[in-house]
């Protein structure tokens, strides 16, 4: 008695409560017979549907993993990136649908092949700017407030983005570097390592001049200018004996190299001065010509 009852149920469920569910998510559009056939039912788009939900949640996992130990403003920078990865994840979502529902997507693709190949191309160099734009991010090669030179053009960053880097020349003009030149090109950082840099001013002296005077006079120059540090300290060296002068330099370092065309300036200036004060000549190039006169053999004769 209880195994007709259990029967009946299980019968109940597999005919009735089932088959009716099977029914409805078997409702949809048909078309064609065999092979060719094409089915899209309310199944296949529940499907769909969930496989999106389910795959959004996982790259939001995901860019929070990977994101975790980033600055605000650096996990900002990669929701464009996981939106581009979700609209071509969902791109394959829909194709994958397609053959499900009895589409070939192969014509789909093979006509789609030369755009693709087309837009691969033209955006090749985007595909490398935002490749940049990450390995910045995460190795914190370079940061907001360092100086870069770019093709002979130094500036401080203000702003890193995911394609592009801008930052302030010193002529208070805005350049903008594509992320891709980060990885593929010499880039010099004055403050990767530290705040300080070694920066030099260059003079000559005439021949015969006080070299320890000389000596003296570049390192009271430099100990007096603002802006130069205390330590590490200052030191001239005597670089080489020139064609016209004795060439010295005086080597110091400051914390602001951003504007160190100036010091450089200010320096040369107290230079000029103290040689000055000191009869210290810096000589200008000079070239000694010799005029050989050869007479003809007329008269010679």
């Amino acid at each position: 008695m209880l195994q007709n009852e259990e029967s009946g149920i299980e019968e109940i469920i597999k005919e009735d409560i089932w088959g009716s569910i099977e029914e409805f998510l078997g409702w949809g559009f048909h078309y064609g017979e065999g092979e060719k056939s094409i089915h899209i039912t309310i199944g296949l788009l529940l499907l769909l549907f969930a496989t999106m939900l389910l795959t959004g949640f996982v790259l939001k996992w995901l860019r929070r993993f990977f994101t975790r130990k980033m600055e605000t403003e650096d996990k900002l920078k990669f929701i464009s990136i996981f939106k581009f990865i979700k609209y071509v994840v969902y791109v394959v979502v829909i194709l994958l649908t397609m053959s499900a529902a009895g589409i070939n997507v192969t014509v789909i693709l093979t006509a789609s092949a030369a755009l693709f190949v087309g837009l691969g191309l033209a955006l090749q160099e985007l595909f490398q700017d935002i490749i940049g734009g990450i390995f910045i991010i995460i190795d914190k090669s370079l940061r907001v407030g360092d100086i870069v030179e770019v093709n002979g053009k130094v500036g401080k960053v203000f702003e890193i983005k995911l394609r592009t880097t801008r930052a302030i020349t010193r002529d208070d003009k805005v350049i903008i570097i594509p992320n891709h030149h980060f990885i593929s090109d010499i880039i010099y950082n004055y403050t990767q390592n530290h705040k300080s840099t070694r920066e030099k001013v260059s003079v000559g002296v005439a021949y015969g001049s006080d070299v320890e005077l000389v000596t003296r006079l570049l390192l009271e120059t430099v100990q007096e200018q603002k802006g130069v540090l205390k330590n590490p300290k200052s030191f001239v060296l005597f670089e080489d004996f020139g064609d016209s002068a004795l060439l010295f330099s005086v080597n110091f370092f400051i914390s602001d190299s951003f504007s160190d065309p100036r010091t450089k300036s200010e320096i040369r200036y107290r230079i000029d001065t103290k040689f000055r004060a000191n009869n210290v000549s810096i000589p200008f190039p000079q070239r000694d010509v010799h005029i050989i006169q050869q007479q003809s053999n007329k008269d010679n004769a």
